[in-house]
């Protein structure tokens, strides 16, 4: 863990709690170059009626058009474990780290990350694992739909 890590996963948890505010799952994403936070974003699908603005997916489409090597230096904080297309997105422009709050409610293809050379580090935050299990108790078929699970 690197000193602002907890810093930065704190502004993905605010980010968690504002698409909640607006109907929302809560889950919120940021991505930071040179310890400066170029992109947020939160879970938006039922804001927009999206099939894929997932946390990371929104805060890259947030972050604007960037050049290979500008990806090449970023780390991007979630509040959840990356899903396979969030993954892979991050493979696609060759993110080096990603920073997680918990990956008890869910957990992506982390082993995947890892051995594609992605740095991925698990803060396992009560506040990320408390926010999301009460979130899927009080709404089990929109987080089932979420993660596409029937």
């Amino acid at each position: 863990m690197k000193k602002d890590d907890l810093y930065f996963l704190k502004e993905a948890i605010k980010e968690a709690k504002l698409g909640q505010r607006n109907g929302g799952l809560p889950i919120g994403s940021v991505l930071v170059k040179n310890n400066i936070i170029i992109g947020r974003g939160h879970n938006r699908r039922v804001q927009e009626d999206s099939v894929i603005l997932h946390a990371e997916m929104s805060c890259l489409e947030n972050a604007g058009r960037l050049k290979a090597h500008d990806y090449k230096q970023c780390t991007i904080y979630s509040t959840l474990s990356p899903c396979d297309m969030c993954s892979g997105a991050i493979l696609l422009y060759n993110i080096p780290r990603v920073v997680i709050g918990e990956n008890e409610n869910f957990k992506g293809p982390e082993e995947y990350l890892y051995e594609n050379g992605v740095d991925l580090v698990n803060l396992n935050l009560e506040e990320c694992k408390t926010i999301l299990s009460d979130f899927i108790y009080k709404n089990p078929i929109l987080w089932y739909e979420d993660i596409c699970i029937e």
